[in-house]
């Protein structure tokens, strides 16, 4: 096991290596001049100059990215030059309204989509596993903004039940937070648990064909027994994979969500440091979205160990 976690961790690094690399040089073939950008069009070459200066872009290419490698490891983001702060206090402050809200999605897509993953494997063929899988997929080509939208109009506008944007900060209490961040967590939930309810519905079925399932039903095992214990077991693997890559599109892809209901969380905020070319900022949320991603990743793998012993001895 201790193979196995070190040379998942040793992939993990060298990728998170490989991106930053990648990040680095997206930002900075992007057109135009952040500094000229920031200040507009009307500033004079000397503000201009001023600003490249303090942020460093009249540096070599290569000096300016060893720098900002060597603050992330030293824990130092830099500073945002449009917030006026330093780029790891924004994150943190952000970060306590999308890491709740993509883990309560997540819950929320795996509450749906397992029970009816079985569901509709149980009833191969049937009508109620055509209705089942023919919603999945009317949920899986519905984008996510436009439940984001339906439900506004129903719950806010009409019911009255919710607000129907904004975040109070969890000092107003856990409640009214959590309350805030329901409608977005569906938003974000149902076409992930339409996808995720599929993949769960394949992965059964290919196992419900295997002897050993068919010997436990000659044995005369209750069919619930042996889809939960035995079939739904061996078929998480595919589950697994695809309940990481949820969880880091989930954190990672809410930008259009969090502006639906102006929510004050990281996709918000990357959003409007690209618009005001703030590199800095959109330079160290990502890097943090991508570490995220990765440690997603390796507790994926680990999970796999879990389930499936084999694994581990292959690794």
């Amino acid at each position: 096991m201790i193979a196995f976690l070190a040379k998942r961790l040793s992939v993990g690094l060298v990728t998170l290596i490989v991106a930053s690399v990648v990040v680095f040089a997206v930002l900075e073939v992007l057109p135009g001049d952040p500094a000229q950008l920031m200040l507009g069009m009307n500033a004079t070459d000397e503000a201009v100059a001023t600003l490249r200066e303090q942020m460093g872009l009249d540096q070599p290419l290569l000096v300016r990215y060893a720098s900002w490698i060597g603050g992330l490891l030293t824990g130092d983001f830099g500073r945002s030059f449009t917030y006026s702060s330093p780029v790891l206090d924004l994150i943190a402050e952000r970060a306590v309204v999308s890491l709740p809200l993509a883990l309560i999605a997540l819950a929320m897509s795996t509450a749906i989509a397992i029970p009816v993953g079985l569901f509709a494997a149980a009833r191969r063929g049937k009508a109620a596993d055509t209705v089942t899988m023919g919603a999945a997929q009317i949920g899986v080509a519905v984008p996510n903004f436009w439940f984001a939208l339906i439900l506004i109009y129903v719950f806010a506008v009409w019911l009255r039940l919710v607000p129907s944007g904004g975040f109070p900060g969890w000092e107003a209490g856990v409640w009214p937070g959590i309350k805030a961040l329901l409608m977005p967590a569906v938003a974000l939930a149902l076409p992930q648990a339409a996808i995720l309810s599929r993949v769960t519905r394949s992965a059964l079925l290919e196992v419900l064909g295997e002897d050993y399932i068919r010997t436990a039903r000659a044995k005369g095992m209750p069919r619930r027994h042996v889809l939960w214990r035995h079939a739904l077991r061996n078929a998480m693997i595919p589950v697994l994979t695809i309940l990481g890559l949820q969880f880091a599109f989930l954190l990672a892809g809410t930008i259009i969500i969090e502006n639906v209901f102006y929510l004050p969380g990281l996709g918000r905020l990357v959003f409007q440091a690209i618009t005001q070319r703030d590199l800095i900022v959109v330079e160290g949320v990502v890097m943090l979205l991508v570490a995220s991603v990765i440690l997603v990743n390796i507790v994926v793998d680990i999970c796999y160990a879990l389930v499936d012993p084999r694994l581990r001895s292959n690794a």
